[in-house]
C-alpha cells in the first residue's frame, strides 16, 4: 500500500517511520486538539489530551473515507517536550490503541502557545487512500 522509506545503514526508527512513498487519494487533516465533538475540555491530563485527539484525527479520517494506516505524515506540536518524553510509554498505548500499530512519518515540535489556551498538544495529519488496483 505504502512504501516506507528507510535509507540503507541507518538505524530504524521506533515509533515512526523516516519517510512513506504513497499514491492516491490524499486527505489533509488539520490540527486537531484534545477537545471534543462540542469543542470542550474534559481533561487537562496531556496522554488524556493526546489520545482525544488522536480520536478526533480518526474522526476526520473516517469523514473522508480514510482509516489511521492510510496516514502517511503526521505533525505533533506540544507546549511541554519534557512531559512528553517523560510519559512515551503512556503516549504509546494510547497511540496504539487509536492509530494500530501503523507509524507514519511524524515531526514533533515544541511551541511556546496553542491558539486553545488549553491545549497542550495539536496533531495535524496527511492521509493517502491508495489508487484501486486495475
Amino acid at each position: 500500500m505504502f512504501e516506507v522509506l528507510q535509507p540503507p545503514g541507518w538505524a530504524k526508527p521506533s515509533g515512526y517511520a523516516n519517510g512513506v512513498a504513497a499514491r492516491g487519494k490524499m486527505i489533509f487533516v488539520a490540527g486537531q486538539i484534545g477537545w471534543n465533538e462540542q469543542c470542550k475540555f474534559e481533561s487537562d491530563d496531556l496522554v488524556e489530551q493526546i489520545g482525544q485527539t488522536l480520536r478526533n484525527v480518526a474522526a476526520v479520517l473516517r469523514a473522508g473515507g480514510a482509516a489511521s494506516e492510510h496516514v502517511v505524515s503526521m505533525t505533533w506540536f506540544l507546549l511541554d517536550r519534557k512531559e512528553y518524553s517523560a510519559r512515551l510509554k503512556e503516549i504509546g498505548v494510547i497511540y496504539r490503541d487509536v492509530m494500530g500499530r501503523h507509524f507514519p512519518a511524524m515531526t514533533a515540535l515544541q511551541v511556546s502557545g496553542l491558539v486553545e489556551d488549553r491545549a497542550k498538544v495539536e496533531i495535524q495529519a496527511i492521509a493517502m487512500i491508495p489508487d484501486q488496483m486495475n
